[in-house]
């Protein structure tokens, strides 16, 4: 079991409205702002998705850009862009993400009803994108939202060889109408598999909506890191609505303290994700 605890804050997403969220960080100082006072509570990684100026998701190549850069001269966080961006983007809008040099990307392993949407990540689209970030030395974050993920990312693995750095990091999406339930059952199957994969991999686990809490005490309980943010709920508890990413970091890193496995720092943090 791993001592210490990798706390990844999402904070914007690509789902929720700011009309709806007000919260929700979508300019750039407001995620500067988030993440450095995310970081100073405890938060390792940011996985970042962006938004324009009238607050739609979007993957423009030179915003992708200043985000890093900014990111990078105000934080010592890591930072991980999401190559997923909307379900609606073209896979070469999702694969140009990487034109911006992030220390991480994300890279989905298969396709996933995504609510009244569809994901769509074709075998081909993954094996460019895993090829790429090699090429690149850019970290992958594999984003798993079905146990079915697990055989393609052991198949990637053995076919394409290991990802840049060498060391393998998943995360665990749980609870998205369609993909795998946030559960303890469904995450102790989900964790019984990584024995399946290289030696020494890693995984993290994100609770969608009201599955945050029992995926993050599974999580800690088996060893696991965690994900939290207002990408993935607005809600804090019933009938409140969540006031910050920040106030979601807190309680993450309460109940990695409770566990005794306190958040890893950033040096720490690149150390175990081999960056």
């Amino acid at each position: 079991m791993t001592t210490g605890t990798l706390i990844t804050v999402a904070p914007t997403g690509a789902e929720s409205a700011k009309a709806e969220v007000p919260a929700l960080p979508v300019t750039l100082d407001e995620l500067l702002r988030t993440a450095k006072e995310c970081e100073a509570l405890g938060a390792a990684v940011i996985h970042v998705h962006i938004r324009d100026d009238a607050a739609r998701p979007t993957l423009d190549p030179a915003r992708l850009a200043e985000t890093v850069a900014a990111l990078r001269e105000t934080t010592d966080l890591i930072v991980q862009l999401s190559s997923g961006g909307a379900v609606t983007d073209p896979e070469s809008a999702r694969l140009a993400v990487l034109d911006a040099r992030p220390d991480m990307a994300s890279c989905t392993m298969g396709t996933v009803n995504f609510g009244e949407d569809v994901f769509l990540n074709r075998w081909e689209f993954i094996v460019d994108l895993h090829g790429r970030m090699q090429d690149r030395g850019i970290v992958p974050e594999y984003e798993i939202f079905d146990l079915g993920h697990l055989s393609a990312l052991q198949r990637l693995l053995g076919r394409y060889g290991l990802p840049a750095g060498g060391h393998v990091h998943v995360d665990f999406v749980m609870g998205v109408p369609g993909g795998m339930p946030g559960t303890t059952e469904t995450l102790v199957a989900a964790h019984r598999m990584l024995r399946d994969l290289p030696e020494g991999t890693t995984f993290s686990a994100t609770g969608i909506g009201r599955s945050t809490i029992p995926v993050m005490l599974a999580a800690l309980s088996t060893g696991g890191h965690l994900r939290v943010g207002m990408e993935d709920t607005v809600t804090y508890a019933k009938g409140r609505p969540v006031e910050s990413n920040m106030q979601l970091v807190a309680r993450a890193v309460g109940f990695a303290q409770l566990a005794q496995r306190p958040p890893l720092t950033t040096t720490e943090a690149r150390e175990l994700l081999g960056l």
